[in-house]
C-alpha cells in the first residue's frame, strides 16, 4: 500500500455515455470514478462500496430506475445521511429542483456542464461531508464508550441473576436479540407506539433487567426441578414486584428514562393482553409496550430453552404454542411480528449461542463460588465480576483465534481480545477503512476485497471463505477468512455486516 493516498471515489449515474465521459474527464485527475447507466446499476455499486463512495452525481431521467427512485431508496436505507448526492440534469423546472432537495440531494447542477462549477461543487460537497463525519465521529466515540459501559454493567448484573437461576447465561442475550427484532418489526408495521430508534434501544437494554427480582427468591424455589407447588408458585410470582421495588428505591437515578423503562418491564412482563397476568392484572394497552414486547420474547425463549424443570421445545412447537394461546394472550400485532420475523430470530439465536458449551462447563465453578458461606453478598458479586472477566480472557487466549464482527450501522469492526493484540490494533474500530492502525495490519485493498466477497453470498447461502494478506505479530501472512454474512430480512435484502474467523495458513 506504501504512502499512496487513496483518491475519493465519485459515482457517475447517467444513461448517456457521452455525459458520463464528459464528467469523468472533468473529475478524473482528482477522483476515482465509478459509472452506472441507471439507478438499478448504481444501487448495486452503493451496496458494494457503501460509504466507500464519497459522492454521487445523479441524473434524473433514466430508464429502469430514475434518479428520484434511487434517492427514495437511499432515504429509506439512510444511505443519504452518509453519501451526498448532487443532481445533474437539463430539467431546470422548479418542481424538479424542489423535489430533488426534498429527497435529500445536496446540490443541483444543470447541463450543459461548466467544468469549474462541477469541480468546485464536487470538492466543496466532499469536504463538507468529511468535516461532518469527523465531528460525528468524535461524538460517536464518546456516545459509544458510554453506551458500551452501560451495556457491560447491565449485562454483568443480569448474568449474575442468570447464573444464580441455574440457566445458561444466554437467556439475557436472547431476550435482547428477540426484543430488538420484534421492536424493529413493530415500528415498521405501525406508528401507533411512536417507537423511535432511541426508544427501541432503551427498551432492548432495559430488557436485560427483566428478571432482576429473582435475586430475592429462595434458591430452593428458583432451581427446583419439577413443578412448583401452589404456594411456591405464588412466591416465585413476587419476583416481578421485587424487581420493580428495587428499581423504585434507586433515589439518585429513579427519574432516568432507562430506570423508568426497566421498572415497567420488571413489574409488568408477566401481564397478559387479556388481563389474566400478574401482578396487577393489566389488560390490553394498559400494559406498556416495553413490557408487552419483553413478555413475548421471554415466553418464546423459555419455551425453546432447556430448564431444570423442562426440556427445550422446538422452534415450531414454541410458535404454535404461543399462537394457540397456551402461554397466555399477547398483542395481535406482536404475534404478527413474531411470525414475520421468526426466521431472523432463529438465525440470531443460533449466532448468540456460540460458546454455550464453554459457559456450561464453567457453571459449576461459579455455583460453588457463589455458595461459599464465608462470602458476603458484596464479596460474591465482586467474585462473580472477576470470574466473568477471567472466563472471557481465558477462552480467548486458549483458542488463540482471531474472531471478528463487522456491522454497517454503525460502521464498526470488533475483534476478539487476543486477535486485536495479534494484529496490533484496538478491539473496537469505528470507520475501519479510515483507521491508520488497522490499515497497517489489514490493507485497504484486502478489506475492500473482503467486502466485495460478501456480495457473492445470498441470504440463503451466507457463508464464504477466501484468502487474504494480513499482518499478524508483525509479519504479513496469507490467512483464510471464514465469514458468515448477515443479510437483512427485507424484500431487497441488504448486507448488515458479517462475523467470522481469521485463520493463518
Amino acid at each position: 500500500m506504501g504512502n499512496e493516498i487513496r483518491k475519493e471515489r465519485v459515482l457517475l449515474v447517467d444513461d448517456s455515455q457521452l455525459n458520463r465521459a464528459m464528467l469523468a474527464e472533468i473529475l478524473a485527475g482528482e477522483f476515482e470514478i465509478l459509472e452506472a447507466e441507471n439507478g438499478a446499476e448504481a444501487l448495486k455499486l452503493i451496496r458494494k462500496y457503501e460509504t466507500g463512495i464519497s459522492l454521487i452525481l445523479l441524473d434524473i431521467m433514466m430508464p429502469v430506475m430514475d434518479g428520484f427512485e434511487l434517492l427514495a431508496i437511499m432515504n429509506k436505507n439512510h444511505w443519504i445521511e452518509n453519501i451526498p448526492v448532487i443532481m445533474i440534469s437539463a430539467e431546470n423546472g422548479s418542481a424538479y429542483v424542489d423535489w430533488a432537495y426534498e429527497l435529500g440531494a445536496t446540490d443541483y447542477i444543470s447541463r450543459p456542464f461548466d467544468a469549474k462549477v462541477v469541480q468546485r461543487r464536487t470538492q466543496n460537497t466532499i469536504m463538507l461531508y468529511a468535516k461532518q463525519k469527523h465531528l460525528i465521529g468524535l461524538v460517536t466515540d464518546q456516545v459509544y464508550d458510554r453506551a458500551k459501559g452501560n451495556w457491560i454493567l447491565v449485562s454483568i448484573l443480569s448474568h449474575i441473576v442468570e447464573f444464580r437461576n441455574g440457566e445458561s447465561g444466554l437467556h439475557v442475550m436472547h431476550i435482547n436479540s428477540i426484543t430488538g427484532i420484534l421492536l424493529e418489526c413493530l415500528a415498521k408495521k405501525t406508528d401507533k407506539y411512536g417507537l423511535s430508534w432511541t426508544d427501541r434501544s432503551m427498551i432492548t437494554l432495559a430488557s436485560s433487567l427483566h428478571d432482576i427480582g429473582k435475586i430475592g427468591i429462595d434458591d430452593k424455589i428458583l432451581n427446583k426441578p419439577g413443578k412448583l407447588t401452589k404456594e411456591e408458585y405464588e412466591i416465585m410470582k413476587t419476583h416481578a414486584e421485587i424487581g420493580a421495588s428495587m428499581l423504585s428505591q434507586i433515589d439518585f437515578y429513579k427519574n432516568e428514562k432507562l430506570v423508568k423503562v426497566a421498572y415497567e418491564i420488571c413489574r409488568w412482563h408477566h401481564e397478559r393482553y387479556d388481563g389474566k397476568g400478574y401482578p396487577d392484572g393489566l389488560k390490553g394497552e394498559e400494559i406498556p409496550i416495553s413490557a408487552q414486547v419483553v413478555a413475548l420474547a421471554d415466553v418464546y425463549d423459555a419455551l425453546v430453552s432447556e430448564r431444570v424443570y423442562k426440556p427445550a421445545y422446538s422452534h415450531e412447537q414454541a410458535i404454535q404454542m404461543i399462537l394457540n394461546g397456551e402461554c397466555g394472550a399477547f398483542n395481535p400485532l406482536l404475534l404478527e411480528c413474531l411470525v414475520e420475523c421468526q426466521d431472523r430470530i432463529t438465525k440470531e439465536l443460533e449466532l448468540r449461542s456460540v460458546g454455550d458449551q464453554n459457559v456450561r462447563q464453567m457453571r459449576n465453578v461459579a455455583d460453588e463460588l457463589l455458595q461459599r458461606p464465608e462470602f458476603s453478598i458484596a464479596e460474591r458479586t465482586q467474585q462473580q465480576l472477576e470470574y466473568e472477566r477471567m472466563k472471557d480472557k481465558f477462552y480467548s487466549s486458549l483458542s488463540k483465534e482471531i474472531r471478528y464482527e463487522y456491522t454497517t450501522q454503525p460502521m464498526m469492526l470488533t475483534f476478539s481480545e487476543w486477535g486485536a493484540k495479534a494484529l496490533g490494533i484496538d478491539e473496537v474500530t469505528l470507520e475501519p477503512e479510515k483507521n491508520e492502525k488497522l490499515l497497517e495490519a489489514f490493507p485497504l485493498e484486502e478489506i475492500e476485497s473482503l467486502k466485495e466477497s460478501f456480495f457473492e453470498t445470498t441470504p440463503e447461502n451466507p457463508e464464504i471463505e477466501n484468502t487474504y494478506r494480513i499482518r499478524i505479530d508483525g509479519t504479513f501472512r496469507d490467512c483464510r477468512i471464514v465469514s458468515r454474512v448477515i443479510w437483512s430480512n427485507e424484500a431487497l435484502p441488504q448486507c448488515n455486516g458479517s462475523i467470522g474467523r481469521i485463520l493463518p495458513e
